[in-house]
C-alpha cells in the first residue's frame, strides 16, 4: 500500500468512513468532497436533486481527468457501495429506481465526464491553472486596443479579470459588478456594458448569473476563435503584421501594454477620468525604466490620437511620474520595479494631489455601498411583502415528478419545464399546449 493511499485510508477510518479504493488517486480536494459531502456549498441548485445531481457530476468530472480515470466499477463502489457523503445523491436514487438503474446512471455522467475533460484539456493543479491564465495573457497583450468603441476599457476589465483570476486558481472566477468597476476604476453601467461586449466578443462566458444578497456571477475567461486563428498564423517567438483592424498587434516586442502593470494603477485616484484617465495609465504600463519609448512608438501601441499621447506624457513628467531623456519616455526609479512598473503608492497620491482628484476611488466605493444596501432592502422588503401575499395556486399537482430526482412520473405532461410547479411552461413556445386535465385518463 503506498503512503498516499495509507493517508487516505487512515483519514477515512477517523471520520468514520469505509476506505475509498480506487485504481489511481484523485485530488485531495476532490478526495475531500467526497468523504464530505459539499459542505461549502460550491454545488448548491435549486433543490435537493439538482444540488445531488451537481454535486456527482462535479464527482465524475474530478474521476476522468487523463492519467486519473476510474473504471465505472469504481465509481460505482465509492459512490453506492461506500457510505460516503458525497454518494447521497446516488444510493438515494438507488433506493427509488434499483441497483441497474443507478448504475447505468452513473456510467453514463462518468461517459460525459470524460467527454467533456477530453474536450476541455486538463488542468492537474495551480501551475497548470496559472499557465491557461498566462495563454490568455499572451494573447491580449499581442493585440492592440483601439481607444474607440469601448475598447480600452474592455481591455482594463480583462486586465482585472486577469488578476481574478491569478487569486482563484482557474479561469472560472467570481465577482460582482460593483467591486469589478472599483477594480477597474469606472463607473458601474461602463463595467456593464463593457462585459457585454466582451461576451459578444467571445472573451468572456457567464457560467451563472448573481443572485441574491452577496452572490455575485460567474464568469470564465476564453480567447476567442478569431484571436486564435490570428495568433495560429504568426511565427514563433514574433507578434504578427498589424493587417486586420479590430485585431492588429503590436510589431515591435517592447511596445506592449503589461496588463499586470496596468492592473496595479487603473483604479489609483492619478488616473481618474478627471486626472491622467485611462489612457495615462495605458502608457504608464507601456514604459520601461530601461529602454526608451518614443512618442510615435507608444501611439503605435494604444492606438491613442498624437496630440493626446504628447499631452499625457508632458502631465506625467510634470508629476514625476515619468523622465524624459532625447526624446525617449522612461518610468521614474520609483516605479520601476524588477520587471516593469511597480506602483509606489505616495507618488500616486502626490500625482493625484496636483491634479485635484483625491478621495474620488472612495468617493465611488461609497456610492456603490449605499446602492449595495439599498439592493439588499429592498430584497428584504419583497420577500416580507411575498409571505404576506396570498399563496400562488399550484398547478401542477402531486405525484407528476419525483420530488427526490426530479424524473417525470407522469407522460401526460412530456415536453412541459415544471421546474416551477405554480407555473409550468411548454419548452417549445411556437406550439402552445393546454394543461393536462387530470380528471380524464390517459
Amino acid at each position: 500500500m503506498t503512503a498516499a493511499r495509507t493517508v487516505q485510508a487512515r483519514t477515512a477510518v477517523a471520520r468514520g468512513v469505509a476506505p475509498v479504493w480506487q485504481r489511481r488517486p484523485i485530488s485531495a480536494r476532490s478526495l475531500r468532497l467526497l468523504l464530505e459531502g459539499d459542505v461549502d456549498g460550491r454545488y448548491a441548485g435549486r433543490d435537493d436533486p439538482d444540488s445531488g445531481f451537481r454535486l456527482t457530476m462535479a464527482l465524475a468530472l474530478a474521476c476522468s481527468q487523463p492519467g486519473r480515470e476510474w473504471t465505472p466499477a469504481d465509481f460505482h463502489q465509492a459512490l453506492i457501495y461506500t457510505p460516503t457523503r458525497g454518494g447521497w445523491w446516488a444510493r438515494k436514487l438507488r433506493e427509488r429506481k434499483g441497483t441497474q438503474y443507478a448504475e447505468n446512471k452513473l456510467t453514463a455522467m462518468l461517459d460525459k465526464a470524460r467527454d467533456f475533460a477530453a474536450r476541455n484539456g486538463t488542468i492537474t493543479g495551480r501551475p497548470d491553472a496559472l499557465e491557461k491564465i498566462a495563454e490568455v495573457r499572451r494573447a491580449v497583450e499581442s493585440l492592440c486596443w483601439p481607444t474607440r468603441g469601448g475598447k480600452a476599457t474592455n481591455l482594463k476589465n480583462l486586465a482585472a479579470r486577469l488578476r481574478l483570476c491569478e487569486r482563484s486558481g482557474g479561469l472560472d472566477h467570481t465577482t460582482a459588478v460593483r467591486p469589478l468597476a472599483e477594480q477597474m476604476g469606472c463607473a458601474r453601467s461602463t463595467t456593464e456594458a463593457s462585459d457585454r461586449r466582451l461576451v459578444e466578443e467571445g472573451w468572456l462566458e457567464l457560467l451563472e448569473a448573481g443572485t441574491g444578497k452577496n452572490h455575485g456571477s460567474r464568469w470564465r475567461l476564453r480567447i476567442p476563435e478569431a484571436v486564435l486563428e490570428l495568433l495560429a498564423r504568426a511565427a514563433p517567438g514574433h507578434f504578427l503584421p498589424p493587417t486586420p483592424s479590430e485585431l492588429a498587434t503590436v510589431p515591435d516586442p517592447h511596445t506592449y501594454t503589461d496588463t499586470a502593470a496596468l492592473a496595479d494603477v487603473m483604479a489609483h485616484d492619478a488616473f481618474h477620468h478627471y486626472a491622467h484617465g485611462t489612457s495615462g495609465a495605458r502608457l504608464l504600463a507601456c514604459l520601461d525604466a530601461v529602454e526608451g519609448l518614443t512618442p510615435a512608438q507608444l501611439q503605435q501601441t494604444t492606438t491613442l490620437d498624437r496630440t493626446t499621447v504628447g499631452r499625457r506624457l508632458r502631465e506625467m513628467v510634470a508629476d514625476g511620474l515619468v523622465r524624459e531623456l532625447e526624446g525617449r519616455y522612461y518610468l521614474t526609479g520609483t516605479l520601476a520595479g524588477e520587471v516593469r512598473l511597480k506602483a509606489d503608492q505616495n507618488l500616486l497620491k502626490q500625482a493625484a494631489e496636483q491634479q485635484g482628484t483625491v478621495g474620488m476611488g472612495e468617493r465611488r466605493s461609497r456610492r456603490h455601498a449605499r446602492e449595495r444596501a439599498n439592493y439588499q432592502r429592498w430584497l428584504t422588503e419583497r420577500a416580507q411583502r411575498r409571505r404576506l401575499a396570498r399563496p400562488r395556486l399550484v398547478l401542477v399537482p402531486e405525484g407528476v415528478v419525483d420530488p427526490s430526482t426530479g424524473e417525470l412520473l407522469d407522460q401526460r405532461w412530456q415536453g412541459w419545464d415544471l421546474s416551477d410547479p405554480t407555473r409550468p411552461v411548454w419548452r417549445d413556445e411556437l406550439k402552445p399546449r393546454a394543461v393536462p386535465d387530470q380528471r380524464r385518463p390517459a
